[in-house]
């Protein structure tokens, strides 16, 4: 039974896909495996002279400890650092990569290369812990590793609290980027952030023909990401789903 080319392993949170070294692999083969790499990242050379006796100026990032007993085990090769995030099947996509680590003949760790392309999820970058399905998704969405469709959907059916006036008319604002919006708030723990204001609970649905012309639906303002949605578009969605029938629409924007 042949081994697979690549093993994936799990520390401290962040997984590793192993790069096996190959038996009876040419040099071609390995070449053509540096190369892509190479042409996708940035190396971060080790502190020390280099393979022309010149002294690098860049440190080499703390290199965990698997790493290095995974650099002893496969010399010569690229070891990568895939973001956790990502469960898809198969090889992980280009921006699902952290970045790799070079290994030299002996097996030690030599490079680090940083990949331009990576799209930080949600836990790389710190964000909160999502406080429901919808927040869960709306992150996804923002990070690139989700798809923002999963939100439309969600939303449509979802109950949110909506900040009100003393008639219990929903209250208006302004997104950071001058949008007119109606902020609403996907759970308590969302709601708990702005503090003790009137508000009413409410299916989506049912607030969509509340809200002023021209305002779209700001969720979660102060989570960890807000995302405008066009309530225009959830309305066409809303009437779609009865049988009427909806015009296409722009779909919803991404919030600040």
């Amino acid at each position: 039974m042949e081994e697979p080319a690549t093993v994936t392993e799990e520390f401290d949170g962040l997984e590793r896909v192993v790069e096996r070294p190959e038996e009876g692999a040419g040099a071609a083969d390995d070449a053509d495996t540096t190369a892509r790499w190479v042409s996708r990242l940035r190396a971060v050379q080790v502190t020390g002279a280099d393979a022309t006796g010149e002294v690098g100026t860049e440190e080499l990032p703390d290199v965990p400890e698997d790493i290095r007993e995974a650099a002893r085990l496969a010399p010569d090769h690229w070891l990568g650092v895939v973001d956790p995030v990502w469960q898809g099947t198969g090889d992980p996509p280009a921006w699902a990569i952290v970045g790799q680590w070079r290994t030299d003949g002996e097996g030690a760790v030599v490079e680090w290369s940083e990949n331009p392309d990576y799209r930080p999820s949600p836990l790389a970058l710190g964000w909160d812990d999502p406080t429901d399905a919808l927040d869960a998704v709306i992150q996804l969405a923002a990070t690139g590793y989700g798809p923002e469709e999963d939100i439309d959907r969600l939303l449509l059916t979802a109950e949110v609290a909506v900040l009100v006036d003393a008639q219990d008319a929903p209250v208006t604002a302004s997104a950071p980027d001058g949008t007119p919006v109606v902020p609403v708030f996907t759970s308590q723990a969302q709601l708990d952030r702005v503090g003790a204001l009137r508000h009413r609970r409410v299916q989506v649905e049912d607030l969509l023909p509340e809200i002023p012309f021209g305002h779209e639906l700001y969720l979660n303002p102060a989570g960890a990401v807000a995302y405008v949605a066009d309530h225009m578009t959830l309305l066409g969605g809303d009437r779609a789903e009865d049988g009427e029938g909806a015009e296409e629409g722009d779909g919803a924007e991404d919030g600040e």
